[in-house]
């Protein structure tokens, strides 16, 4: 089955050489996920196409204003009626590996609205499905963050890495909150830094022994 991705966006320029590379490009070579971009301005307002406005009350920044949202949102679900609306906004929860494994598995697709500016009017939550924040920090816009989270599911998709399901299943972040444990290739000494002995050994249970005890566990102090 094909994700697909519909992304809202003032900058579809900056997607074009992520989505066109490596792993994102031979993931729709091979079908496996399919990607359209909506410029936001093409429903802005007036002979400007204005998409911000100053907010009610007062403060600092401009807005994007809630009409060329809906609209955009609307043309959007056209191409994916049944998908699921992304909003990339600061949120409670944070993205993490967990997320993006359950999302690559389910059978939706997605609509991300990228935001810019101080914001979004919050009437635009009443259209979406999720709001998501890739950390506890501020970006200038919500570009990053999409590209973020669509790598991330894209990645775990069946067939798009090599080495079958165990390159994305033994990793970090997939196994009860731990980093993957180091790796290692040719050559052996480099520099008088050696690779361990044990993973030149061949006995690949002290190899998996080796590699449990390696994996860092994420607490406070990691």
């Amino acid at each position: 089955m094909m994700k697909r991705f519909v992304v809202i966006t003032l900058f579809p320029e900056m997607f074009e050489p992520v989505l066109g590379s490596s792993m994102m490009w031979k993931a729709q070579k091979d079908q496996k996920t399919e990607f359209q971009l909506i410029n936001l301005r093409d429903y802005g307002l007036g002979p400007r196409r204005q998409v911000d406005d100053k907010p009610f009350g007062g403060g600092a920044g401009m807005l994007l204003m809630i009409e060329p949202l809906t609209k955009a949102i609307e043309r959007a679900r056209q191409i994916l009626p049944r998908a699921k609306v992304l909003l990339m906004t600061p949120a409670k929860t944070v993205w993490d590996q967990r997320q993006a494994q359950l999302h690559a598995k389910s059978d939706d697709d997605y609509i991300i609205v990228c935001g810019r500016y101080e914001g979004f009017d919050a009437r635009v939550e009443e259209l979406v499905d999720e709001k998501i924040s890739v950390g506890r920090y501020v970006l200038t816009g919500g570009e990053l963050p999409a590209m973020i989270v669509i790598d991330s599911i894209v990645r775990l998709l069946p067939g798009v890495l090599g080495g079958g399901d165990e390159a994305t299943a033994i990793e970090s972040y997939s196994q009860l909150d731990a980093l993957e444990y180091p790796q290692y290739t040719r050559p052996e000494e480099y520099r008088g830094r050696r690779v361990p002995e044990v993973l030149l050994s061949g006995n690949h249970a002290l190899i998996e022994k080796w590699r449990r005890e390696h994996q860092v566990g994420l607490s406070a102090d990691s």
